[in-house]
């Protein structure tokens, strides 16, 4: 491998949600942060809110990478890369034609399916490290027939690595707080990911924003809504209520992990704000976000609520108060989530090495 290793990331990408984007762009900042010379590469959907945003370079598809077979298998070709990352994307030709191309291949799953699929033999063959980024709690165990399978083509099992996130930074959340006017502990978190999300009312966040300006009134605790780069309209005015549009990773990091406490949507944020021992309600606003948050809240990692402002309020009124803050804390230090990047790290850590000895 060269001193100038190529990373090329191709996440699922569309018109409403950025988790998986969100997730590849944390890994592309850390692998920047550890290894300057690296070159970074994103394939993104031009429907996507963030494709022209993208710090990195991107290649524009008109849509989703898994629907673009030919594009990203061409893309591969052209730009030869050391690593390709497949976030919850890619079809099993686009992951052969990266081995092929002498790429090691890193597959990432967010549920049982995405899993199931990632193990399968032919997919199994060409995938170097499957990362699963679910706690184990939520996603389980695989099957003893799964386990047998991949010993039998000699594959290790995957790699349950949990939610990625940025680590707060003191002196970087003290300035943002101070910028924001906002004092640690003193202040609600609302967000529901990208805003892009809809309901039978209109989007979802602005239930979550409604929520906000009953806690102030309430309570006169100060209210902060991150709206999302993918809502489309002038965000409401509440009294008491800090509207952002949206944050780069890092400042949503160090807001969440200063918050008294925080109102969030079903994805990879909750899974953040458990490994945070955040207190937190939590509302699904996308179908695959309902097990998430009925299996936290069995464990009484979050408290769950439907997407109305006024259950949404009740839930953290309640939430905030002594007893059943206490009792929630005390699950919360009890969870071992924690921040998947680290382990990320390692693997292409060790990853890089063998392809120094191939090459």
């Amino acid at each position: 491998m060269s001193l100038s290793p190529k990373f090329l990331f191709v996440p699922v990408s569309s018109s409403e949600g950025m988790g998986e984007y969100m997730r590849s762009l944390i890994i592309a900042n850390e692998v920047k942060q550890r290894w300057p010379d690296a070159n970074i590469q994103f394939i993104i959907s031009r429907q996507a809110p963030y494709a022209f945003t993208c710090p990195y370079p991107v290649a524009l598809l008109d849509d989703t990478p898994t629907k673009n077979i030919k594009a990203v298998n061409d893309f591969i070709s052209f730009f030869k890369a050391d690593f390709v990352i497949f976030d919850a994307s890619g079809r099993r030709s686009q992951l052969v034609h990266a081995n092929k191309m002498g790429a090691k291949v890193i597959f990432i799953s967010q549920h049982k399916r995405k899993r199931s699929r990632g193990m399968k033999l032919l997919r199994a063959r060409v995938t170097d490290s499957h990362w699963v980024v679910q706690p184990e709690f939520i996603i389980g165990t695989i099957s003893p027939f799964d386990r047998l399978k991949l010993n039998l083509i000699n594959k290790p099992e995957p790699t349950i690595i949990g939610s990625v996130f940025a680590s707060p930074v003191a002196l970087r959340q003290s300035e943002l707080l101070k910028k924001l006017s906002l004092v640690a502990n003193n202040f609600i978190l609302f967000n529901a990911g990208s805003g892009g999300h809809k309901n039978g009312q209109g989007h979802c966040i602005e239930e979550f924003a409604m929520a906000a300006a009953s806690i102030y009134q309430a309570t006169k605790i100060p209210c902060v809504v991150i709206f999302g780069p993918s809502y489309p309209k002038a965000m409401p005015e509440y009294e008491g209520v800090i509207n952002i549009k949206e944050l780069i990773h890092v400042d949503f990091m160090d807001l969440l992990d200063a918050s008294k406490a925080a109102v969030l949507s079903g994805g990879d944020t909750l899974l953040q704000a458990i490994a945070l021992k955040k207190p937190t309600v939590s509302a699904a606003v996308a179908k695959d976000q309902n097990y998430r948050v009925r299996v936290c809240q069995e464990r009484r990692l979050t408290v769950s609520s439907c997407v109305k402002a006024d259950e949404m309020a009740l839930r953290l009124l309640d939430l905030i108060q002594p007893e059943s803050a206490q009792q929630l804390n005390h699950a919360l230090m009890q969870c071992e989530s924690s921040n998947g990047l680290d382990i990320a790290m390692e693997v292409i850590t060790e990853l890089m090495g063998e392809q120094s000895v191939v090459n």
